[in-house]
């Protein structure tokens, strides 16, 4: 494991040298395809990427927790929040990583 982070720069490089797109063209191209991404959660829709895996929103209750320092109790509000499930074909790719 390396420990480096994928970052939009590195996607845009990708897409400028496997795709062949200018590397402004590959920058723009990501931003939108990211955009996308983001304002169809934002709407409460599901994305499903195929092969790779799908980004939900759920709902989270309200409930009460507690600070583990101090044992006070403390109220957390409802929330959504955003999970990835990683389809089956993205589980076995890793898990095939792994085992080399």
């Amino acid at each position: 494991m390396t420990g480096k982070t994928l970052t939009r720069a590195d996607l845009a490089d990708a897409v400028h040298r496997d795709v062949g797109l200018s590397r402004q063209e590959s920058a723009a191209l990501v931003e939108s395809v990211l955009d996308m991404i983001s304002d169809t959660l934002v709407q409460g829709e599901t994305v499903k990427l195929s092969s790779f895996g799908s980004f939900q929103l759920r709902d989270k209750n309200g409930r009460v927790g507690r600070n583990p320092k101090t044992g006070q109790e403390v109220p957390i509000e409802p929330r959504r929040v955003l999970v990835f499930k990683p389809s089956q074909v993205l589980k076995e790719r890793i898990d095939g990583a792994l085992s080399r």
